[in-house]
């Protein structure tokens, strides 16, 4: 008998070991004929069931998802903000959505839209750290204090001196009492980073030129989105979300990088070439290293304040050495009459 509805076609599919060519609407197809266009319009009107379904089938992988999660990450939030996420991807191969996924959790980021994204591209799932991932890992190396990523735009007030003494040779003061329209258009995108030892990191500037030809260059998610015509990359969506994105991303140049982030970096770049990413993502161990070494600093930081030099003991010859010069006067006039 053919089952009756999509989420039925899922479950039932679902229950053997899916080949790599098949999607999570591939799963769904039996005897019943339908066509992409009615799988598809299938997928939207259950998109919910579909999630649950897609869900279920992830959760084989329960065990792999609470070692890769750090554990400061709650795993119940990265699975509730996957099933948001999952009715977009019904057309992408298990294997592509479950290393993209793995690769989101072994870097302790959700998809949330803001930490992460996890986005369809053809038939593959794609992890893309979002601007506010890059963020949350400077956080996480112990070495930044504060990191500022801004966007300047034609009616505000702001200065670059680059030849003037820090915090003296940047300054920006967006014009909020206006309207959004009088504001302007966007011009620069900006980052910079206060390190823990109270310093502050160069100023990374983009003009919008510049952000442009970051995506010609290295963005094949770019150039693939406009060789097909689809036109749905992020840069297409969403360009000053990238513009802001590549501004933070060249701090890297500048600011000293954990090792954790720059693995982000790497699996962002193999993301946009098409390219696997889960092996760049950190496994188990060193996020056990990582929280050992974050506990190790916090721990030296705290003995700051109370350790005391140790007072210095002078040697026995120093001693003498140091005697003044009418006590050795003295001694010698002591010795003559004695003889």
């Amino acid at each position: 008998m053919a089952l009756s509805t999509l989420k039925d076609r899922v479950r039932a599919a679902t229950t053997d070991q899916p080949t790599a060519e098949a999607t999570v609407i591939g799963l769904a197809e039996d005897a019943k004929p339908s066509t992409p266009e009615q799988l598809h319009t299938s997928a939207q009107s259950e998109g919910g069931d579909i999630a649950d379904v897609a869900l279920n089938w992830l959760e084989r992988y329960g065990n792999e998802f609470t070692r890769a999660l750090p554990s400061h990450i709650d795993t119940g939030a990265f699975l509730a903000a996957v099933r948001a996420a999952l009715p977009g991807l019904v057309r992408c191969t298990p294997a592509s959505l479950l290393q993209a996924l793995l690769t989101c959790a072994r870097f302790g980021l959700i998809p949330d839209g803001r930490h992460a994204v996890i986005r369809r591209e053809g038939k593959q799932a794609v992890f893309v750290p979002m601007a506010q991932g890059y963020v949350e890992l400077m956080y996480r190396s112990g070495r930044v204090g504060s990191v500022h990523v801004g966007m300047i735009h034609e009616g505000d007030d702001w200065n670059y001196e680059p030849t003037a003494p820090a915090p003296l040779d940047f300054t920006h003061r967006p014009a909020l009492t206006v309207a959004k329209k009088d504001r302007g258009e966007p011009i620069l995108a900006y980052a910079f980073c206060w390190m823990a030892s109270g310093a502050r990191s160069q100023v990374v500037i983009l003009t919008r030129e510049d952000a442009e030809e970051i995506r010609d260059e290295y963005s094949q998610a770019y150039q693939r989105a406009q060789e097909s015509g689809a036109n749905d990359s992020f840069w297409h969506t969403d360009f000053p979300a990238m513009w802001k994105k590549s501004a933070l991303r060249r701090l890297h140049k500048v600011v000293p990088m954990s090792a954790e982030l720059v693995a982000l970096l790497k699996a962002d770049e193999a993301g946009e070439a098409g390219q696997v990413q889960v092996v760049h993502a950190p496994v188990e161990e060193m996020h056990l290293l990582a929280d050992a070494e974050r506990a190790a600093e916090h721990a030296e930081a705290s003995q700051v304040d109370i350790v005391r030099p140790l007072p210095v003991k002078r040697s026995t010859a120093l001693r003498g050495r140091s005697k003044p010069k009418k006590d050795r006067a003295a001694g010698r006039a002591a010795r003559r009459r004695a003889a």
